[in-house]
C-alpha cells in the first residue's frame, strides 16, 4: 500500500511539473505528456528491481535524503555547463524529483541494507558490553542457553530472528512426530525465556528477503549486525566460522567444561552394555562421556572401579579408555 502510494504521488507530481514547463513553452498538454510518461517509465524500472520488500519508513527517509543529496550534487555539476537560465530550475527539479523518488524506492525495496544504518543501532548500546547473540533453532530446542545465559558466562543480548520463529512453527506444525515435538519443546523454551526477568531475549521482526535457507539467513544477519551465533549445529559452526563469524557451539562449552582425566586415575562407574571389540565393556560418566573398558564383559551390569589408561577428544566428544586393573 505504501509503494503504491508513492508511485500515484510521483505521477501526479510528474503531471504538475509537467503542466508548470507545458506554459513555459506554451503548450502545457505536452509537458503533462512528456513528465507523465518519464515517471511511468521510471515506475516500470522501480517494478521489474529484485529483492523486493516495502517496509521500513526509516529506510524510505534515507532514501529520499540520499536522493535529494545526489539530486543536488548531480544539479551543481549541471550548472557548470553553458545553459539558459530558463533550462536549469527546470532540469534541478526534475533531478530532484527522480533522485528522491528512486532513493526512497530503493531504500524500501533493499531495506536489509538501509536498516544497517538506522534501525540496528538499537543493538549497538553500551551497556550491551558483548554486543548481540543470534540464536538458532537448534540451540532454542537444546534449552540449555537460557541456563547457560544465567550464570553470566554468555554476555550480550539473545536475539532470536523471525525467520527462526517460522521454523520452529513449521516443526511444531510438521507431520512427523519427532519434528512436531521437537518444534513444540523448542516454542516452550523460549515462551519460558521470554517470561525470565533474568534473561534478556528479544524477537529481530524484520525478516531477510530472498529464499535462503534459515542457516544462509541467520548468518547473513550475523554479518549485517555485526552479532555472534549461539548453535548446536556443527555444520553451521564451521559455514559461519569460515566466513569470520564468532560462533557460540554449546557442545564446544560441555565439552570444554567436562572434568579432566589423567592416566592411571581411578573412576568408578556401571558399565552397562558390551563394546565393540572382544570382552569391552562401556559405561558412562555423570556428564555422558563414554568409558570403554578393556576385559570388561566379565564385569557387565555392576559397579566398579576401573583405571584410565587413555582418553580421546572426537568432534562427537570425548572418549576415556580404562581397564579393570590398575597397570
Amino acid at each position: 500500500m505504501t509503494l503504491l502510494f508513492i508511485r500515484i504521488f510521483f505521477l501526479f507530481i510528474s503531471a504538475i511539473i509537467g503542466f508548470q514547463i507545458g506554459i513555459i513553452n506554451q503548450n502545457p498538454m505536452v509537458g503533462v505528456a512528456i513528465c507523465v510518461l518519464g515517471a511511468s517509465f521510471l515506475i516500470f524500472v522501480e517494478a521489474n528491481l529484485k529483492q523486493v520488500s516495502v517496509r521500513g519508513l526509516s529506510s524510505m527517509v534515507f532514501g529520499l535524503l540520499l536522493g535529494i543529496f545526489m539530486a543536488n550534487l548531480v544539479s551543481d555539476i549541471i550548472s557548470l555547463l553553458p545553459l539558459s537560465e530558463v533550462t536549469k530550475p527546470i532540469l534541478r527539479v526534475v533531478l530532484t524529483l527522480s533522485f528522491s523518488y528512486l532513493g526512497a524506492v530503493m531504500a524500501l525495496r533493499g531495506k536489509d541494507e538501509f536498516n544497517l544504518i538506522i534501525p540496528y543501532v538499537r543493538f549497538k548500546r553500551q551497556d550491551l558490553k558483548d554486543g548481540v547473540v543470534l540464536v538458532d533453532t537448534s540451540a532454542i530446542i537444546d534449552g540449555r542457553v537460557s541456563d547457560i545465559f544465567k550464570t553470566g558466562f554468555l554476555g550480550g543480548r539473545l536475539v532470536v530472528p523471525r525467520f527462526v520463529l517460522h521454523e520452529l512453527q513449521r516443526l511444531a506444525d510438521s507431520e512427523d512426530d519427532t519434528k512436531r515435538q521437537r518444534g513444540r519443546r523448542g516454542m516452550e523454551i523460549l515462551k519460558s525465556m521470554q517470561k525470565d526477568a533474568a534473561a534478556d531475549v528479544r524477537i529481530h521482526e524484520d525478516d531477510l528477503t530472498g529464499t535462503e535457507a534459515v542457516d544462509l539467513k541467520l548468518v547473513k544477519l550475523a554479518k549485517i549486525m555485526d552479532a555472534r551465533i549461539c548453535t548446536t549445529d556443527f555444520n553451521l559452526s564451521r559455514i559461519a566460522s569460515i566466513q569470520g563469524i564468532e560462533m557460540l557451539n554449546i557442545n564446544d562449552l560441555v565439552n570444554a567444561v567436562k572434568p579432566v582425566v589423567f592416566s592411571g586415575e581411578e573412576l568408578e562407574i556401571k558399565l552397562l552394555k558390551e563394546g565393540k571389540e572382544a570382552n569391552q565393556a562401556i559405561g558412562y560418566l555423570e556428564d555422558g562421556t563414554m568409558v570403554v573398558v578393556s576385559d570388561g564383559r566379565r564385569a557387565l551390569g555392576t559397579t566398579t572401579k576401573v583405571y584410565v589408561t587413555s582418553a580421546l577428544q572426537t568432534q562427537a566428544g570425548r572418549m576415556i579408555f580404562a581397564k579393570l586393573e590398575r597397570q
